[in-house]
C-alpha cells in the first residue's frame, strides 16, 4: 500500500455530505434524477443519495461509465464505456463525480447528458482541485483541495485504495 496522508476523515465527510445535501434540496432548481460517473463516484454517490433522501429528496440513479486515464496517473482520451439512457430525457440531472481535476470528464459527461436531452445538468463533486486551468466548475463540492494525487472514498491510484473510508493524498 502506498503511503498517504488523511485530508478528510469519515466525520468530516459525513458533515459535509449533510450540508451539501441541504444546499441541493434548498436550491431553486432541484434535480429529479441522479447520474454518477463510474468508477470514481460510486462511493460518494451512494452516500450523497442517502443524505439527499434524509432531506426529503429521493432520486432515481443511473451511471455513466467513462474512462479518462490511459495510464496510472496520466489523462488520456475519454472513452465512453456506458452512456446515458432514455430515462434522463426531460429530467434535471444531478451529475455526480469524485474529483474535479481538469474538468474534461465532467464536460464530456454533461455533453452526453444534454445530447440525450436532459432538461438541465447540475454538478456535484466530492473534491474540487481548484485548478485555474480547469475547463469546468462544479455547482457543489464537498471539499476544495489543492493537494496532489487523491485516493480513498472512491478515488484510486491505479486501482488501489478506492475503498478507503477517508480522502487522502498520496505522499
Amino acid at each position: 500500500m502506498t503511503a498517504h496522508k488523511i485530508l478528510h476523515n469519515e466525520d468530516e465527510i459525513r458533515t459535509r455530505l449533510d450540508a451539501v445535501a441541504r444546499q441541493i434540496v434548498q436550491a431553486p432548481l432541484k434535480p429529479d434524477f441522479a447520474v454518477a460517473i463510474l468508477a470514481g463516484a460510486f462511493v460518494f454517490a451512494a452516500d450523497l443519495l442517502r443524505a439527499l433522501a434524509k432531506e426529503g429528496l429521493s432520486l432515481p440513479i443511473e451511471f455513466l461509465w467513462l474512462r479518462s486515464y490511459a495510464e496510472k496517473r496520466t489523462g488520456g482520451e475519454i472513452a465512453v464505456l456506458v452512456g446515458p439512457t432514455e430515462r434522463i430525457h426531460g429530467k434535471t440531472v444531478l451529475l455526480i463525480d469524485g474529483v474535479l481535476d481538469g474538468g474534461h470528464t465532467l464536460v464530456k459527461a454533461r455533453e452526453l447528458l444534454l445530447n440525450a436531452e436532459a432538461a438541465a445538468v447540475l454538478t456535484v463533486v466530492a473534491v474540487d482541485k481548484l485548478r485555474a486551468d480547469a475547463v469546468a466548475k462544479a455547482d457543489h463540492a464537498l471539499f476544495a483541495s489543492t493537494h496532489g494525487f487523491l485516493v480513498g472514498y472512491g478515488m484510486d491510484d491505479a486501482g488501489a485504495d478506492r475503498g478507503l473510508p477517508y480522502i487522502g493524498v498520496v505522499d
